[in-house]
This record gives C-alpha cells, sequence and structure tokens, in this order.
C-alpha cells in the first residue's frame, strides 16, 4: 500500500505495531491521516485507534480502518473504536484514493 500511496504523492510514515503508531503520531506534527491496520501486533488496530481518539490533538484527524478480515459486523466494530471509514483489503486503488480525498478535503 505503501507504494500505492507515494504514487498518490504522498509522504507515507509507517509503523511495526500499535505502540510504535501511537509513539510516532505523538512525535510526527504533520500527519494528516491514519490508515489503521486491525490486524497489528502489541496493540491491536482497534485499541490503537481507541489510544488516539483518547488524545484531544487526535479526536478529529480522520482513521480509516484497513483489514482483511471482511466479516459481517468488521466496519461496525471499527467505527465504534473511533474509526472514521472502513476499507477491506485487498483495497482497490480508486476507491482507495476517493476515500482519502474525502477525508483529507474536509
Amino acid at each position: 500500500m505503501t507504494s500505492v500511496l507515494e504514487r498518490f504523492k504522498m509522504n507515507v510514515v509507517s509503523a511495526e505495531n500499535g505502540r510504535d503508531a501511537l509513539d510516532m503520531l505523538l512525535k510526527t506534527k504533520d500527519i494528516d491521516i491514519v490508515l489503521m491496520d486491525i490486524m497489528l501486533p502489541t496493540m491491536d488496530g482497534y485499541e490503537t485507534t481507541r489510544a488516539i481518539r483518547e488524545i484531544s490533538d487526535f479526536r478529529d484527524m480522520p482513521i480509516i480502518a484497513v483489514t482483511a478480515k471482511a466479516m459481517k459486523g468488521d466496519r461496525e466494530k471499527c467505527i465504534a473504536a473511533g474509526a472514521s471509514d472502513y476499507l477491506s483489503k485487498p483495497v482497490d486503488t480508486e476507491h482507495l484514493r476517493s476515500v482519502l480525498r474525502l477525508w483529507l478535503h474536509r
């Protein structure tokens, strides 16, 4: 997904797990949107999303949940954890672009 985002002329930073993602978000001030993989080690995407939402500076930051587990109820679970939107893998490039445009231009 990184190469697709870079083709969209986006600067990409990534983390290996939820705890690192939180640390990176706190240290990097110019992040405009988060693509949150739900299946992360240490802290999963649900827990990481909830933790991000607890930080006042990030309450309105768009968080797009991305998961390979496209099962019934997954979208609702992601939204309940604080995600702004939801994408299932494999992610369609044009759908990704439209979701990013929607949330980045609000």
